[in-house]
C-alpha cells in the first residue's frame, strides 16, 4: 500500500528537522566549548577535595586553565561532546518533530501549550537514553586535571572501554536519573517558551505589517532573541540537575564513588553548601548557553528554510 502525500511531506519534514538540528548543534558546541568545561568544574567542586584546582571566577578559570593545561585543557573531552550535542540536537528535533506532528494530527490542528510541552518532554526522554553514555566521558574527560592521581583517559575511546572493565554497563548510565529530569524538564520549558515566544512576536509583526501569512516574518535577530531567552528560562528553573548530574558522573576513586545517588548528592551538597552549591558553575553557563541556543536557533531556522525551499 502506497503513501500519501501527507505522509511522505510528515516523513520528509522529519529528516529536514533531525538535519537542522544537528547543524545548529554542532555549530553551538564548537563556538562555545571552554565555558563548559569551566561550568562542569565549578559544579563538582565541593571546596572539600584536594584534586580539583579552585578557580576565583570564570575568567580566571579559563586563564587558569589556558596557562597551566593549554588548548587542550579547555577543549577537554570535545569529541564526546561534539559527537552527543550534534546526535542530541538532531534526534531532538526529530523526535519533536514527530510527536509535534502525531499529537497536531498530521499538522491539521494547532498545537496547546500543553501538547508542546509534552512533545519536549517526550523528545527530550528518548534523547537521554540515546547519549548519558556521551555526557558522562564528556564530563570525566572535562574534569581531568594535572592533580589527579589516577591514570588519566587517553580519548573517548579509552574512556568508554575502561568504564566499561572498571565498572561495567551501569557506569556508562550514572547520573541518568537527573539527566532525565533534566532533559525532560529542560527541553520542555526551553521549547515551551521559544514556541509561546514564537506565537507573540509573530503576532505582533502580522498586525503591524497587516499580514495574515506567517511565512518569513521572523529574522535572524528574532531567533537569536527567542532561543536566547527561552534558554534563559530554561537554565534558572533546571540548574540543579546539572549540578547533581556532574557530582555523580564524577570518575571513583580507587573504586569509591564520591556519592552513591542523587539524594546523596542532594543531601551532602544541602548540608555543607546550601542554596549556592545548586548553582555552582551557572554564570559560565549562562554565558555558554544564552548566546549558543541563540545561535542554534538562528542556524536551526535558517537551514530548516533553507532545506524547504530546496525540496519545493
Amino acid at each position: 500500500m502506497s503513501e500519501s502525500p501527507s505522509q511522505q511531506s510528515g516523513k520528509r519534514w522529519q529528516w529536514e528537522n533531525a538535519t537542522a538540528g544537528a547543524v545548529a548543534g554542532f555549530a553551538t558546541v564548537a563556538a562555545t566549548y571552554p565555558l563548559d568545561v569551566v561550568r562542569t568544574r565549578f559544579q563538582v567542586n565541593d571546596g572539600r577535595l584536594s584534586n580539583l584546582p579552585t578557580y576565583k571566577n570564570t575568567a580566571h578559570a579559563i586563564l587558569t586553565i589556558a596557562r597551566l593545561e593549554g588548548l587542550r585543557g579547555l577543549y577537554a573531552g570535545f569529541s564526546p561532546a561534539v559527537i552527543g550535542s550534534t546526535v542530541s540536537w538532531g534526534l531532538y528535533f526529530f523526535f519533536y518533530g514527530r510527536a509535534k506532528q502525531r499529537y497536531s494530527k498530521n499538522g491539521e490542528e494547532k498545537l496547546s501549550p500543553g501538547l508542546h510541552l509534552a512533545s519536549a518532554a517526550e523528545a527530550g526522554a528518548l534523547v537521554c537514553l540515546c547519549t548519558n553514555p556521551l555526557w558522562l566521558v564528556k564530563t570525566r574527560l572535562q574534569l581531568q586535571t594535572p592533580l589527579h592521581q589516577t591514570q588519566p583517559y587517553s580519548g573517548l575511546y579509552d574512556a568508554v572501554r575502561t568504564i566499561m572493565r572498571e565498572e561495567g554497563w551501569r557506569g556508562l548510565y550514572k547520573g541518568f536519573v537527573p539527566s532525565l529530569f533534566l532533559q525532560v524538564s529542560h527541553g520542555a520549558i526551553q521549547f515551551t517558551a521559544y514556541e509561546e515566544l514564537r506565537k507573540v512576536i509573530v503576532h505582533f509583526k502580522q498586525r503591524k505589517q497587516n499580514t495574515n501569512g506567517a511565512d518569513n516574518l521572523l529574522n535572524s535577530v528574532d531567533y537569536a532573541i527567542l532561543g536566547g531567552s527561552s534558554k534563559v528560562a530554561a537554565i534558572l528553573m533546571t540548574y540543579p540537575f546539572q549540578v547533581i548530574r556532574a557530582r555523580l558522573q564524577q570518575r571513583p576513586n580507587d573504586g569509591i564513588p564520591r556519592y552513591m545517588d542523587s539524594w546523596h548528592v542532594v543531601r551532602e551538597t544541602a548540608r555543607f553548601e546550601g542554596l549556592r552549591g545548586f548553582y555552582k558553575g551557572i554564570a559560565a553557563n549562562l554565558l555558554k548557553n544564552a548566546p549558543a541556543a541563540s545561535i542554534t536557533f538562528i542556524v536551526y531556522e535558517n537551514v530548516l528554510k533553507f532545506l524547504h525551499g530546496k525540496i519545493n
